[in-house]
């Protein structure tokens, strides 16, 4: 089993769900990110005065699955979350030891 976080554009999250929706991933878990990468933050301007945004509004999905699954999934995301500019995201591939389903006590695979 595997675990994928990516991290992308918050307007790309329903495009992104879909795609997962199409290949039959059941549940991901979303949460509302900041970070930088090569972006480095940028400038905006408010009422007349400039100021440095340091830190970019991103989403961070992470999705468990099995190991035959994890190109499939990994493609999901990236066609979905492509924009071709800079600050797309990153997804992130670690391995997962195990997984309990809390309610019924399962565990492994068929706790996914």
């Amino acid at each position: 089993m595997k675990i994928i976080t990516a991290i992308i554009k918050p307007f790309k999250l329903d495009d992104v769900r879909a795609a997962l929706a199409d290949i039959g991933i059941q549940g991901m878990t979303v949460s509302e990110v900041k970070g930088f990468g090569r972006q480095k933050g940028h400038t905006e301007l408010y009422r007349g005065a400039e100021y440095q945004v340091e830190y970019i509004p991103k989403v961070k999905l992470e999705i468990a699955t099995d190991d035959d699954r994890v190109d499939q999934v990994v493609e999901a995301i990236t066609n979905a979350a492509n924009t071709g500019k800079i600050g797309d995201g990153k997804i992130f591939i670690t391995a997962l030891e195990n997984v309990i389903r809390i309610r019924t006590n399962e565990s492994g695979s068929t706790a996914l």
